[in-house]
C-alpha cells in the first residue's frame, strides 16, 4: 500500500464543512432494478462501531429488497441466487475498489434429493407422498433457539469472500465459518410469525406462539463471532446476513407527491415544533434484509497515517437469461456470461432525487471512477431545490452556478478528511461518489466514538453554525461520529440531505453569493416531519432491529 500523509488535526474541521448531496434511503429508485426487488440495494450504513468493547471495529450494513411486507407468503424474500452481493472498500481515493466483499447465496429445500418437505396422502396402503406448499411445516427454531430445524422447507446459505484488488481479477479468498472451519455460512429464517417461532406444549403437543424475543433469540444465532479476514493479522471480525427491521424512517408518499405539505411543516425546523407533531414513520412496519460485517479498521484501511475509506454495495447478474420452459424450483432459468452490474449505492438517494430518470440505470450499472465524466452535471446544476422552489413558490435555493461546492462534496471531498490526501507528487483522488468514513475520528478528536442513545438524528450538522465550526467544537449537540462522516442507523439524513442541497453546509464567509437564502443561523430547517430516531436500535451489532412478525400469534 503507498504511504501517504494526513493531518489529523483537519480532520474533522474539513469534513463537517463539505456538503453531502442527498443522502437517504434509495427504495426502487431506478427503473430496471424496480423489475428486480432481490437485487436492489436500499440502504448502506458505515460507521465506526459503538458497541461497548469494540473500538477499533468498522461496521459495513447493506440493506436489499426494499419495502418487504411482514407477512409476505408463502414464499417470503429469500436472497437471489443468481445475484452476487458486493460491498466495496477504496482506501487510496483512485475511485477503484481495493478490498470486496462478495455475498453469494444457495437455496435448498426439505426433505430429500432437494424434493422439498412431502405428506403421505391417502390410506396406508395406498395414497401418494405430495410435497407440500409451505414455507415451513412446523416450528423453525429448535427448543434450545440454537438454529434451523428440521421444519423448516427452505434453507438459505451463503458464502463470503474477499477480493483483494479489483473485483473481477483480483485476488480471491474465502472467509472461514469459525464454527467447524468450513466456507459456508448460514441465514435465518424471515420472521414469518409468532406461532413459527413459539414452542410446544402438552400431550399432543400443542403449538404455543412466541414473541419478538423468540424470534431475537433465534437470530442471535446467526451472528458468526471470529470470522477471520483474509491477509488481515486483526482478530474479532462478525458477519450477520439476515431480515431486519426497515431502520430508515422518510414520509415516503407525501414526499413524491410533489412534497404534499404546507411549507409551513417542511421548513419548521424540525419534526415537532411550529405546532406540528411528527408523522408516523410509514416505512416502520416494513423489514429488509441486512448483509452487515463489522472489521477492524486495520483491515480495510490503506495504512494508520491514512484512516479514509470510501464505500459502495453493489449487485450484479449473469448478462444472459434464458427462461427454463420446465421450470423447477431450484432451476427456474439458465444464467451465463459475465457479471453485470445492475444496482449500486454509496450516499443513498442520490439515484433518486439527484440523478436524472434517462441515466439512473446507467448510474446503477456504472462504477465511481466514472462519476465526474457521466454524472457532473447532475451535481453541478442539481434540480431538486430547483422543484421545492417550484413547488412552494419560494427562492430557498442557492444562485450561483454550477454549484462547486456540491462537486467538491459529491465527487471529490476535502482534501486530507472525508476526501483522500494527495500523495506528494502524486495524482489528485479521483472524483467519485462513495459514501466516505473517517474511520479513526475518536484518535483524532480524543474522544469516544458516541455511544448509542447519546446520538443526535443530526449528527455532524450540530457542530456547525452557517458552514463553519462553532468554538468550542464539542458543543450544543455536535455528534461528529454521524453523518456526513459515514452514516450510522439513527442520522436523519432526510433532514439533512434536503438542508444540504439547499446550501446549509456553505461556509457564508467563503462563498457568499451561494449562501442559502432561508439560513438564519445554525438551525436545520427542512424536515419531511418523519423522526429517524423516534425508534431506537439495537446498541449491538448488527444494529438494525428485530424484524417485524408476518403475523402476531392471536389469529387475526
Amino acid at each position: 500500500m503507498r504511504h501517504r500523509t494526513i493531518v489529523t488535526a483537519l480532520c474533522f474541521g474539513a469534513l463537517v464543512v463539505a456538503p453531502q448531496i442527498a443522502e437517504a434511503s434509495s427504495h426502487r429508485e431506478a427503473p430496471f432494478v424496480s423489475k428486480n426487488p432481490k437485487d436492489d440495494g436500499t440502504d448502506l450504513y458505515a460507521f465506526q462501531s459503538y458497541e461497548s468493547g469494540r473500538a477499533g471495529f468498522v461496521t459495513l450494513i447493506a440493506n436489499y429488497q426494499p419495502l418487504q411486507d411482514a407477512y409476505g407468503g408463502p414464499n417470503y424474500f429469500g436472497m437471489d441466487t443468481d445475484a452476487l452481493y458486493e460491498i466495496l472498500i477504496d482506501n487510496n481515493g483512485d475511485g477503484v475498489e481495493d478490498l470486496t466483499f462478495q455475498f453469494q447465496f444457495q437455496t435448498t429445500l426439505g426433505g430429500t434429493g432437494n424434493a422439498g418437505f412431502s405428506l403421505h396422502i391417502g390410506p396406508d396402503d395406498g395414497g401418494a407422498n405430495v410435497a407440500v406448499p409451505f414455507y415451513n411445516v412446523g416450528l423453525i427454531p429448535n427448543a434450545a433457539n440454537t438454529g434451523n430445524s428440521g421444519a423448516l422447507n427452505v434453507v438459505e446459505s451463503y458464502t463470503v469472500n474477499l477480493v483483494m484488488g479489483p473485483r473481477r481479477t483480483g485476488t480471491v479468498m474465502p472467509l472461514t465459518n469459525p464454527n467447524g472451519g468450513g466456507t459456508t455460512f448460514n441465514k435465518p429464517a424471515d420472521n414469518v410469525g409468532a406461532k413459527s417461532f413459539g414452542t410446544t406444549t402438552g400431550t399432543p403437543p400443542l403449538l404455543t406462539p412466541g414473541t419478538p424475543s423468540s424470534y431475537a433469540a433465534y437470530a442471535q444465532n446467526f451472528i458468526y463471532n471470529g470470522v477471520v479476514i483474509p491477509g488481515c493479522s486483526a482478530t474479532g471480525s462478525r458477519v450477520f446476513v439476515g431480515q431486519r427491521a426497515e431502520g430508515f424512517a422518510v414520509n415516503l408518499g407525501p414526499t413524491f407527491d410533489l412534497v404534499d405539505a404546507p411549507a409551513s411543516v417542511v421548513t419548521n425546523g424540525g419534526v415537532a415544533k411550529g405546532g406540528y407533531a411528527a408523522v408516523a414513520n410509514p416505512l416502520a412496519l416494513k423489514n429488509v434484509t441486512s448483509i452487515a460485517i463489522e472489521v477492524p479498521a486495520s483491515c480495510i484501511t490503506e495504512s494508520a497515517s491514512q484512516p479514509v475509506i470510501g464505500a459502495w454495495t453493489t449487485a450484479s447478474v449473469r448478462q444472459g437469461r434464458v427462461v427454463n420452459p420446465a421450470a423447477t424450483y431450484i432451476q427456474p432459468s439458465y444464467e451465463g456470461g459475465a457479471w453485470v452490474q445492475v444496482s449500486r449505492l454509496g450516499n443513498p438517494l442520490v439515484n433518486e432525487v439527484v440523478i436524472g430518470l434517462p441515466d439512473k440505470d446507467k448510474f446503477n450499472g456504472s462504477v465511481p471512477q466514472q462519476d465526474a465524466v457521466n454524472f457532473a452535471s447532475y451535481v453541478e446544476y442539481p434540480t431538486l431545490p430547483a422543484v421545492i422552489d417550484l413547488v412552494f413558490g419560494t427562492d430557498y435555493q442557492p444562485t450561483a452556478f454550477p454549484r462547486l461546492d456540491l462537486v467538491e462534496a459529491f465527487l471529490s471531498g476535502i482534501p486530507g478528511v472525508n476526501a483522500f490526501p494527495v500523495v506528494d507528487g502524486g495524482p489528485a483522488p479521483a472524483l467519485a461518489e462513495m459514501l466516505h468514513l473517517n474511520t479513526a475520528l475518536d484518535t483524532a478528536l480524543a474522544t469516544p466514538v458516541t455511544a448509542a442513545g447519546s446520538q443526535s438524528r443530526l449528527g455532524a450538522a450540530l457542530c456547525l453554525s452557517k458552514g463553519q465550526l462553532k468554538t468550542p467544537l464539542l458543543t450544543g449537540g455536535c455528534d461528529p461520529f454521524g453523518f456526513p462522516n459515514g452514516r450510522r442507523p439513527v442520522d436523519d439524513v432526510v433532514d439533512l440531505a434536503l438542508d444540504v442541497v439547499e446550501g446549509y453546509l456553505i461556509n457564508q464567509s467563503t462563498y457568499p453569493t451561494q449562501a442559502p437564502a432561508y439560513e438564519g443561523g445554525n438551525t436545520v430547517l427542512f424536515t419531511d416531519g418523519v423522526d429517524q430516531s423516534a425508534v431506537p436500535f439495537l446498541p449491538v451489532f448488527p444494529y438494525l432491529n428485530t424484524p417485524n412478525q408476518g403475523a402476531q400469534g392471536d389469529g387475526t
